[in-house]
């Protein structure tokens, strides 16, 4: 989320633009489900530009938010990382998986079911949407987004993953005193993350002899 319509606009391009470049450098096809990730993100800020310039409300566009912002990314994330994961990672990466698969499935069946509406508060938009056990759902999907990211066995992505826990305090600080929203911000710098990983050398190719 941004401030504006007009930052989201902005922010959600350079945010897409970064993961197209994430996707071109990716060596590995199997890195490309997470490298693609800022281009979902990129995405997300563009649908909620045209959230901001409806007024909020519960036309197609705040569904659309809802829909990448709740259950898309514990379902996607996890299986994304569990590509990219080195070997001896994958096991423990269940765990995740699991916890975004239920934390995915329950959302979805909300937002088919329950109506989410997006209102305009000052410099943020506030999305509301009926959810059960809402403590344990917001468990299940940080284990899902944040926890594959800390046990994935790659240190630039466990480093994301505490980049993504930290930031996400101080956004969800910021949002509910109803300052301002700086989500896009956060999305950016952890798009540059992901672009600096998708460009690693394949140490499994780094390890095969010259021929």
């Amino acid at each position: 989320m941004c401030w504006s319509a007009t930052a989201d606009l902005v922010a959600g391009c350079a945010v897409a633009a970064i993961g197209a470049a994430c996707v071109v450098r990716v060596r590995r096809v199997r890195d490309l489900p997470l490298a693609t990730l800022p281009l979902l993100l990129g995405a997300h800020q563009i649908i909620e530009a045209a959230v901001w310039r409806a007024g909020g409300g519960s036309g197609p566009a705040t569904l659309a938010w809802a829909v990448i912002a709740l259950p898309l990314l514990p379902l996607w994330i996890p299986p994304a990382v569990l590509c990219a994961a080195p070997e001896h990672a994958r096991r423990r990466l269940a765990v995740p998986l699991a916890a975004g698969a239920v934390a995915g499935a329950v959302l979805a069946y909300c937002l088919a079911t329950r109506p989410v509406t997006a209102q305009v508060r000052g410099h943020t938009l506030g999305y509301v949407v009926d959810l059960p056990h809402s403590l344990l759902l917001v468990a299940g999907y940080l284990v899902a987004t944040v926890g594959s990211l800390l046990l994935s066995g790659d240190r630039r992505l466990a480093r994301l993953g505490v980049l993504v826990a930290g930031g996400a305090a101080v956004c969800a600080a910021l949002w509910r005193l109803e300052f301002i929203s700086t989500w896009c911000a956060f999305a950016a710098v952890c798009s540059v993350v992901l672009l600096g990983w998708s460009g690693r050398p394949d140490a499994s190719a780094a390890r095969e002899p010259a021929r």
